[in-house]
């Protein structure tokens, strides 16, 4: 994988869906749905807390302390992300986009390369900016197995409460 691209960890979705499907038929589908989110986002907790914490050892030789801080905005945007309509049924780990850091869009996809050049604020000089190869897809691609079984627990314990339901 080079650097820069974007973690790639799935989960067979088709068993989601169908788990989907039999949440819809339960007497109130809307209030178990979000308790299977919330479940499944703290399954993946444990990914988020290891891509915030990596992004946060990265190093910084910069003397001045400009705002707003480039490191703990990208860790505030790290979240678990599960969605369960619709065609994209899934739960991923998901950074946000950072518009209004220091002209940064895109902080988190450039810091996870090995460096970048951008202008300096108010003058007609570049820099370049040294990065953290891999902070966000090391973790994620070490970690995927353990991640996708977390989810794969939630949705078995689901099933057997549905089960019992049932009976």
């Amino acid at each position: 994988m080079a650097s820069g691209d974007p973690a790639d960890i799935t989960v067979d979705t088709t068993q989601l869906e169908h788990f989907v499907r039999i949440l819809s038929a339960e007497a109130d589908p809307k209030k178990l749905r979000r308790e299977l989110a919330k479940e499944l986002r703290g399954a993946l907790d444990p990914a988020v807390q290891t891509a915030r914490s990596s992004i946060q050892a990265m190093g910084h030789t910069s003397q001045d302390h400009p705002s707003p801080a480039l490191r703990p905005t990208i860790a505030r945007g790290i979240r678990a992300e599960v969605r369960l309509t619709g065609r994209s049924t899934g739960a991923r780990v998901k950074v946000k986009r950072t518009p209004g850091v220091r002209g940064f869009a895109n902080a988190p996809k450039l810091t996870n390369r090995d460096s970048w050049r951008h202008p300096v604020h108010g003058r007609d000089t570049w820099v370049e900016q040294r990065g953290k190869p891999g902070w966000f897809d090391d973790p994620m691609q070490a970690n995927k197995a353990q991640y996708q079984a977390a989810v794969m627990r939630v949705m078995n314990a689901w099933a057997a409460r549905i089960a019992r339901r049932a009976r």
